[in-house]
């Protein structure tokens, strides 16, 4: 396999959430991917897709080119994608920010150990996201710059807050100030603080004697919810079933400068009607790259920062740039 695609990538994914569903409608869209299986726990899956036994994983180590690891950043990404990285080419969407160097390190020795790559982090943020907050401060000399999420519901904190005992059912809604939205539009977001410039806002299904302990939980949970305004509401299992079953999703990140006494605004909005979809597209993307940099004999944790735009493209280098320079 080569750079410009020179064979059909073979493709597994380990986990059948919201996630490892998107991946797998997307890698069936892809002309030159082919699904080889789902890894899971599970004995069956609606899917007519192979099911292997995860605990079978390492026996398919030589049938497949990369593998989407579509877990849980609370615990399973951090517990299981070392593992994984021994044997495949892994490409992942880990999303907790303030401990990806410590992920980074984990798979930068793994994948190594394995004479393999991870990619890491992918999805819209980080990300999508992280290329356009690089790009925004290298233009500027003095870049004020200022990333928003939401309103929209986020599927990384979600699963943290389902992962506290006694939850039966929960989301969480990210919602931004839209005055602080228009500050950063207008070059005035110097004084914005991420931390109170959005809302978070849980509703969960749990028995009335857990609900002390839920709120106090997720209210002081690092990373994910403490500092952050966050807002904790109780619902039944009916209204939850009515009201929070969709994914929407979105959030941009502005950039201002002043250019030689010039004001210059960038800014990348998303507006995502299914959360796991897109982040899946963008996953399914690096994994086109993540195979491509394996071939190529690179090894070692790899982020969106340091892949070559063209790696993620089906179209031949060439032609992208008669068509795009």
């Amino acid at each position: 396999m080569t750079t410009e695609t020179s064979g059909t990538i073979r493709a597994g994914i380990v986990g059948y959430g919201n996630l490892g569903r998107s991946v797998e409608k997307l890698v069936q869209k892809q002309a030159d991917m082919e699904l080889v299986g789902i890894f899971s726990r599970r004995d069956s899956l609606d899917t007519e897709t192979p099911v292997i036994p995860v605990a079978d994983a390492a026996d398919y180590a030589d049938k497949i080119d990369v593998l989407f690891l579509c877990l849980g950043s609370a615990t399973d990404i951090p517990e299981q994608a070392p593992g994984f990285a021994e044997n495949f080419t892994t490409v992942d969407t880990y999303d907790n920010h303030a401990l990806i160097p410590q992920h980074r390190k984990a798979m930068d020795e793994a994948a190594k150990k394995g004479g393999n790559v991870a990619l890491i982090s992918t999805g819209w943020d980080p990300g999508m996201f992280s290329l356009n907050r690089t790009m925004g401060e290298a233009f500027f000399p003095n870049a004020q710059q200022n990333s928003f999420w939401g309103t929209g519901l986020s599927q990384g904190h979600s699963d943290a807050v389902r992962r506290i005992p006694g939850v039966k059912f929960g989301v969480q809604y990210t919602v931004p100030a839209e005055d602080a939205i228009e500050a950063a539009r207008t070059g005035n977001g110097e004084n914005i603080n991420k931390y109170d410039a959005h809302q978070r806002r849980c509703f969960i299904v749990a028995d009335e004697a857990d609900h002390e302990r839920i709120h106090e939980t997720i209210v002081t949970m690092p990373d994910y919810f403490e500092p952050y305004q966050t807002e904790v509401n109780f619902i039944s299992e009916e209204e939850f079933k009515r009201d929070h079953q969709g994914m929407p999703h979105g959030g941009r990140v502005i950039t201002t400068g002043d250019l030689a006494g010039t004001r210059s605004t960038i800014e990348y909005s998303l507006d995502l009607e299914a959360n796991p979809d897109f982040t899946a597209a963008v996953q399914v993307a690096y994994g086109r790259a993540a195979a491509r940099l394996a071939a190529e004999g690179r090894t070692g944790a790899v982020t969106v920062l340091e892949v070559p735009p063209y790696l993620i493209s089906p179209t031949p280098l060439d032609e992208l740039v008669k068509r795009d320079i």
